[in-house]
């Protein structure tokens, strides 16, 4: 491990970081950045032989990307983590991922987020920089700050950094907001959360809504402006109807996102797309940042670990949601009624409605 000292002025009482590089003939580049914005007292390691004892740690993991979108240290690092569900117990993490071409840089985020999350790591809501080899996908950035697109990733950098610096546990679980689109009579997946619902608390106060039949139209592309000013208004582009009128004002009263969602096609449902899409007019004027998301996952075949990452690239990366240890409980299940009928399945509903409320 290389201890680093920051070039940066240094924030007062600085908490130090542990940033897991994976080793390629990129690397160095990017070490070389994150020296120069790191905390004092951070350390670099190296997860081919430091990836244990690290129980507790604010992490940052940092992946430079070869031409081929690859890092074979990095793939080793991945593997390590999809054989663990505690290596990472009680550590919160954020991410940098660099990339010589276009692509792939948030697709590894994703895979890896999810792996370290079921290994017991805990991320920041939008805990992701990434940036691809021309910096492009920094334009808006740069333009909205009159700089250039390499200070504005330095500056995403340097701002996810700070989060990660100055993070604290949320606050107990209180109000709990489940979102589905699901038929009740028939689901596997509303029968999954009921097996959870009924371990939680009565503390714990549980609103659900159904977003079923074509009732929330798709987000309508509007321009940031024209988003923000709807937001402003807490409303929307199509104005009223559930999104506006029950949507919106639950979320803002949750501590905690459930997502119940049912794979037929390896994706989420178009219902909860559509709702997933139009919450960047709440986002605009609402960061997230201290909502946990949790997902529930029923596949008829297999793919639910599919649906988990686009509940972490959307509602995670994207629109701020804070991502807790193992936030998502994924099962097999084909016929109606057969969830219930899984050996261990109460059991594990259990485990994860505990770990909904013990997690403060």
């Amino acid at each position: 491990r290389i201890s680093c000292t920051p070039f940066h002025e240094r924030r007062e009482n600085p908490m130090p970081l542990t940033v897991l590089l994976p080793k390629n003939e990129y690397s160095p580049a990017l070490a070389e950045m994150l020296l120069s914005l790191l905390p004092a007292g951070s350390e670099l390691a190296d997860p081919e032989s430091d990836l244990q004892d690290l129980h507790g740690r604010r992490l940052l993991f940092a992946v430079a990307l070869d031409e081929g979108g690859c890092n074979e240290a990095y793939y080793r690092m991945l593997s390590r983590l999809r054989r663990s569900t505690d290596l990472l117990s009680g550590c919160v993490a954020g991410v940098v991922v660099t990339g010589v071409g276009e692509f792939y840089t948030k697709d590894v985020a994703r895979d890896m987020v999810f792996a370290a999350n079921q290994a017991g790591c805990a991320f920041l809501g939008r805990p992701l920089v990434e940036a691809t080899g021309s910096l492009r996908n920094f334009r808006v950035q740069a333009q909205i700050g009159g700089v250039d697109e390499k200070t504005a990733f330095r500056a995403a950098v340097s701002e996810l950094l700070s989060r990660l610096e100055q993070w604290q546990k949320p606050a107990p679980l209180r109000h709990v907001l489940a979102l589905h689109a699901s038929q009740r009579s028939t689901s596997n997946t509303l029968a999954f959360w009921e097996l959870v619902r009924r371990c939680l608390p009565p503390e714990v106060e549980v609103e659900e809504i159904g977003l079923r039949n074509g009732t929330v139209p798709d987000c309508n592309g509007c321009s940031y402006t024209a988003c923000l000013h709807f937001g402003e208004q807490g409303s929307c582009f199509y104005g009223s109807g559930p999104m506006v009128e029950e949507v919106y004002p639950a979320v803002r009263r949750c501590d905690a996102l459930v997502m119940l969602c049912a794979n037929y096609n390896d994706a989420l449902s178009a219902n909860l797309t559509a709702c997933v899409n139009r919450l960047t007019a709440l986002f605009r004027q609402h960061r997230f940042y201290d909502k946990r998301l949790y997902g529930l996952v029923v596949s008829g075949y297999s793919g639910g670990d599919l649906l988990a990452r686009q509940l972490i690239s959307a509602l995670n990366m994207n629109k701020s949601f804070f991502l807790p240890p193992h936030f998502c409980l994924l099962e097999t299940a084909n016929e109606a009624g057969s969830l219930v009928r899984l050996s261990g399945v109460t059991e594990r509903a259990r485990a994860f409605a505990s770990e909904m409320v013990n997690y403060k």
